[in-house]
């Protein structure tokens, strides 16, 4: 969900142009799994600081199309402290996801 700074950022035409554009550009496939692409994603991260920098938020070079799942990998799986695949258990050992 956007941040509250971000929400008329994606609710207005320049960004839903810009989404549109990049993601015929993509032919709709994910970049990295190549399944069907659902979110343009901002490589460099949207912040308060640069919410008005089109080089940030409109340019191809910081777009990635992303399916749902790879997409929740970036976000969710980033900030985790093991590698993908592996995980914690209730015992705190580190043991590879089946």
């Amino acid at each position: 969900m956007a941040k509250d700074y971000a929400k008329t950022f994606y609710k207005g035409t320049a960004w839903k142009k810009c989404r549109a554009a990049y993601f015929s550009y993509r032919h709709g496939l994910c970049e990295r799994c190549q399944g069907p692409g659902k979110i343009v994603h901002h490589k460099k991260y949207i912040t308060h600081e640069n919410i008005n920098d089109p080089e940030i938020t409109l340019s191809f070079h910081n777009l990635e199309l992303l399916c749902q799942d790879c997409h929740n990998r970036e976000h969710h799986e980033r900030n985790s402290p093991t590698v993908e695949g592996l995980y914690f258990n209730e015992y705190g050992d580190v043991v590879q996801r089946r």
